[in-house]
């Protein structure tokens, strides 16, 4: 998100997919005794994470550039907690805001729980951030959040496959170390390496790796992750990515390396560096202290299908999920919260040559909003809050030279509301050119016999139609 600046800002509130208990001895300590504790609360593990994006959050509205004062910190606050949904008020969370190296800013609600009398199966985090003054910015809320407790342990198969993790998903790995809550360390990414961090974690998307491709270059395959399987881990921010590795199912501190059942949320795992020697116990990924390093292993001197592990080598999986929302303002600052925020999701093309629409489809539209492509405006009409239909403008708006165009023209395709707060989306739109002739002026030569034979090509390529669509994956 970013209210002053049109750099495509963010805020990802990065809520978990489940949740985790902070440490097994409360779950004891419950079932033993239940007089001892009125209830035991969960945290997430990782915890919720907010990112704001772009340098408009420094920015102060021009109402109070009269009263400016030497704070140069963010000029919002926020605050998290749960949806209503259980009937009781939900308890929330102050977010105070910090730069990051990256030059956003990073907030994060760690102690932030759902109580044991809380019954819900599902629910969603909700993000409120005020501007400084008291101005309500706006409420956001995650997807929809499942609650687990504790790892399951049944064997996982895929005709169950609710808890197993597919190729592609998004997760988060932490590591504690003798079980303590206060030892905990996340992997994450920080100035480009792989660091072991007590306070921000990344979500990596897991890959089912092929081991004939080099490091960074592996097509990805689709299917569940099973233990004994190549994978790749791929920082979803930077891109960064660990070499291929191979995952292994953990118990009684042993990696385990003859399973190959389906991987299930909150395991523990171990991910293992291919290419050591046959018949040796391999080396792991491995923390210290703040630093990812690799753990020599030893065989298990009764059993030869383990390995001996560190607890620094044994790390829990969870499944994440964020959502992003982005925005821009003028300085003069708009009297309406910006939320809900619209979201394309899908776009639809009729028609083409001089007469084609587009039908938007999504959430949270309203009779307010104005498809604009580029900085075109376009005639808009609303339908219904997931559905607005627009005339695509001509390709004459964006070039005195449009009938002689040589190469397809690309503009984002926004929605501007009716204050001018600005919602960038993903998609774009492709106007493909028509195969014409420029007039030649008198005694010009000839152009040579392939000149044209490029534009031909692309005219043929995108049929008889102006118009293409450049959609997201």
């Amino acid at each position: 998100m970013n209210p002053g600046e049109t750099t495509d800002p963010s805020v990802p509130p990065g809520p978990l997919t489940h949740l985790s208990l902070p440490d097994s001895s409360e779950v004891r300590l419950q079932n033993d005794g239940p007089s001892l504790l009125g209830s035991w609360t969960r945290f997430f593990c990782p915890p919720p994470c907010v990112y704001l994006a772009g340098p408009g959050w420094r920015v102060k509205p021009m109402q109070d550039q009269v009263h400016q004062s030497a704070d140069t910190g963010p000029t919002v606050c926020g605050y998290m907690g749960l949806d209503g949904a259980s009937g009781s008020a939900p308890e929330t969370q102050k977010l105070n805001f910090e730069e990051q190296p990256d030059s956003r800013e990073f907030g994060c609600a760690k102690t932030l729980f759902i109580s044991d009398a809380d019954k819900r199966k599902h629910f969603r985090l909700v993000l409120r951030l005020v501007q400084r003054g008291g101005r309500e910015l706006g409420t956001f809320h995650s997807r929809l959040i499942k609650v687990i407790s504790k790892p399951s342990q049944k064997k996982q198969s895929l005709k169950n496959t609710d808890l197993c993790i597919s190729s592609g998903s998004k997760v988060s790995l932490f590591n504690r170390l003798r079980s303590q809550t206060v030892s905990t360390r996340y992997l994450s990414v920080e100035d480009g390496a792989f660091v072991a961090s007590a306070r921000q974690w990344a979500a990596f998307t897991l890959h089912l790796a092929d081991g004939h491709c080099s490091q960074g270059d592996f097509p990805p395959q689709e299917g569940y992750i099973r233990y004994g399987s190549l994978v790749q881990l791929v920082c979803t921010v930077t891109g960064i990515t660990l070499p291929p590795m191979i995952i292994r199912k953990v118990a009684k501190q042993c990696a385990l390396l003859d399973v190959d059942e389906p991987i299930s949320q909150l395991h523990k795992c171990a991910f293992q560096f291919p290419g050591d020697t046959p018949g040796g116990a391999g080396t792991y990924l491995c923390l210290s202290t703040e630093k990812v390093v690799r753990f020599q292993a030893s065989l298990c001197p009764k059993e030869a299908n383990r390995a001996l592990l560190n607890d620094s080598s044994c790390w829990t999986i969870i499944g994440t999920e964020s959502v992003e929302f982005s925005f821009s303002t003028s300085l003069a600052c708009t009297p309406e919260p910006v939320t809900p925020v619209p979201h394309i999701s899908t776009l639809e093309l009729s028609g083409g040559g001089d007469v084609a629409t587009l039908e938007l489809h999504g959430e949270n539209f309203h009779a307010g909003l104005k498809v604009w492509f580029g900085d075109v405006e376009a005639e808009t009409m609303y339908r219904s809050p997931r559905s607005l239909v627009c005339v695509v403008p001509d390709v004459a708006a964006f070039g005195s030279d449009w009938r002689w165009l040589r190469t397809p023209i690309t503009v984002p395709v926004s929605l501007l509301r009716a204050d001018a707060l600005f919602y960038p989306s993903a998609f774009s739109f492709t106007y493909t050119p028509e195969y014409s002739t420029r007039p030649r002026p008198p005694n010009a030569q000839e152009p040579a016999p392939d000149a044209d034979a490029l534009l031909e090509s692309i005219h043929h390529e995108f049929t008889r139609t102006n118009f293409h669509l450049f959609c997201p994956t």
